[in-house]
């Protein structure tokens, strides 16, 4: 079972997007929506109030913990979207050597806005870290 705060919700992605304050943000979000939906071929699923996922897996580890979540997506947020890549970016750094401008934590890339990367980077970053996922995880559609 289990005990992630971030689930599905089943809200409306294009009412969410819609509903992002900045008229800049909300375009990019809609250009990554596109993106995301050509790139993995799944359709989006909201996880949580402002995460838009693609896929999902299910975990289980030693400790006897397990539960699903979302294979990849993003989030508008304030300052800058949020890109999910699971299970981490640590083996992509030849991808985000050319990607541009951005900073990284551990399964979030963080761009301010996408006019300071490359789109085409962006793809095969998002398709290397499904393939990476489902080395671990199968990944299922949405």
């Amino acid at each position: 079972m289990s005990n992630n705060k971030t689930v599905p919700t089943g809200a409306d992605v294009g009412a969410f997007i819609d509903s992002v304050e900045s008229a800049s943000k909300a375009a990019d979000a809609r250009q990554l929506d596109a993106l995301f939906r050509k790139v993995t071929g799944f359709q989006p699923l909201m996880w949580g109030p402002s995460i838009i996922g693609y896929g999902q897996y299910h975990y289980r580890y030693k400790s006897g913990r397990e539960g699903d979540f979302l294979a990849t997506g993003f989030s508008p947020r304030k300052s800058a979207h949020s890109i999910y890549i699971m299970p981490g970016y640590a083996d992509f750094d030849d991808i985000l050597a050319r990607l541009g401008k951005h900073k990284i934590g551990k399964s979030c890339l963080y761009v301010n806005k996408l006019a300071d990367i490359d789109m085409d980077v962006l793809a095969d970053l998002i398709r290397a870290g499904l393939k990476d996922l489902n080395t671990y995880w199968p990944v299922q559609p949405t």
